[in-house]
């Protein structure tokens, strides 16, 4: 069952990679505080993610902080290795902070998890946001077809400033 608005964001465990390094913590712990936007993708450096999802986030961050969000997270189920190094690639560590779900344990607690097996990509995150506030899902944004829409920064930051309207 997917997460919908009002439930607390389960826990487990994970890989939290910031700027100052990978620690092992658990998803309640890296979501915890007062507004945090959480986005999730199907992979690290796969082409919509790293060329319209991430960068996204990256370009807007000052404008989300301004939206009074205090951390913005993108979770992949991909290892913390290749999470870092994405996160390098993409200019977006001190911007953003990223969940490495090398097993797919976090997607599936959040009924996020997408079945990719059949073009060989196995289980991944399906594409969505989820602005939280303290450790409860506030509003969610769930792609329902290819491309970034729904869940990118421009349609979070909408969501947000009709919010604090």
């Amino acid at each position: 069952m997917m997460i919908d608005r009002g439930d607390a964001i389960p826990s487990v465990g994970i890989k939290l990679v910031t700027a100052s390094g990978t620690t092992d913590t658990t998803s309640t712990e890296a979501l915890a505080g007062k507004r945090v936007v959480l986005f999730t993708v199907p992979g690290a450096f796969t082409p919509t993610c790293h060329v319209n999802h991430l960068p996204g986030f990256v370009a807007n961050a000052d404008k989300l902080r301004a939206a009074g969000v205090e951390r913005i997270v993108c979770a992949s189920v991909n290892d913390h290795h290749v999470m870092k190094a994405w996160a390098e690639a993409s200019d977006a560590l001190g911007q953003v902070d990223f969940i490495a779900d090398g097993n797919g344990t976090f997607a599936k607690a959040l009924g996020l998890d997408k079945d990719l097996s059949a073009p060989g990509l196995g289980l991944r995150f399906g594409r969505a946001a989820i602005i939280i506030e303290n450790g409860v899902v506030r509003d969610l944004f769930v792609e329902d077809g290819p491309g970034v829409n729904a869940s990118g920064a421009p349609a979070i930051l909408m969501a947000l400033e009709a919010a604090n309207a």
